[in-house]
């Protein structure tokens, strides 16, 4: 019997509604080092990992002199908000509609780790999904392809897809010679999504579950 195609699914943003949380976060920390940064700027790079973040938004200099001090600012003040985050409709059913057709499911996140913890607690997922790789089990974080490599190995296939809400993911899939599955509740739209390389965009985690058989998923 054929493997079963294996999911590597994104957490936030896709999972969990945290993107505005993160964009929030971010810019305070900025603002912490008298720096300001608009705050759609931020929502345009939730998604890329914080290794990254930093000198998308401010350039290389402002990385090299403040990057870790900023990036704890945001640990510290997205902390202050996580208790907030809440799970979106749907998204724990979906994984055990894809384990549930024996598609293995690795979670592949950008968060910190005691981030994706809290997380897997929220979605009661740590019984679903065969692993849930870090940044710190990774060189780089999206959009680079580490992250999705590291699902990738988890499961011990090259045969699956990405489910994620960013551009960053679908460029980590593509880099990764994955397609993806996009979702919008990362606020993100379908077009750019599609540009990105996206085979297909639902509006939700919900919607991508009840309509699994129009999919590779089927």
């Amino acid at each position: 019997m054929a493997e079963k195609l294996a999911a590597i699914v994104d957490v936030d943003g896709t999972l969990v509604d945290t993107n505005y949380h993160h964009a929030l976060a971010w810019q305070r920390a900025f603002r912490r080092n008298d720096i300001f940064v608009p705050a759609w700027r931020i929502h345009r790079h939730v998604g890329m990992g914080g290794d990254q973040l930093v000198e998308a938004l401010c350039g290389a200099e402002v990385e090299e002199r403040l990057g870790d001090t900023i990036r704890d600012g945001e640990k510290s003040f997205y902390e202050e908000l996580i208790d907030e985050v809440a799970a979106f409709d749907g998204a724990r059913e979906l994984l055990v509609a894809l384990v549930e057709r024996g598609h293995p499911v690795v979670l592949s996140s950008s968060a910190k780790k005691n981030e994706v913890d809290h997380y897997l607690d929220l979605l009661d997922a740590r019984e679903l999904v065969t692993g849930w790789p870090t940044p710190a089990d990774v060189e780089a974080t999206k959009p680079a392809p580490d992250l999705v490599a590291a699902g990738l190995e988890k499961v011990g296939s090259s045969d699956a897809l990405m489910i994620g809400d960013t551009t960053w993911d679908c460029e980590a899939a593509k880099r990764a010679g994955l397609d993806t599955i996009a979702v919008l509740s990362g606020g993100f739209g379908e077009d750019e999504l599609r540009r990105a390389g996206a085979l297909f965009v639902h509006e939700s985690v919900d919607e991508l579950r009840r309509r699994l058989d129009e999919t590779p998923f089927a």
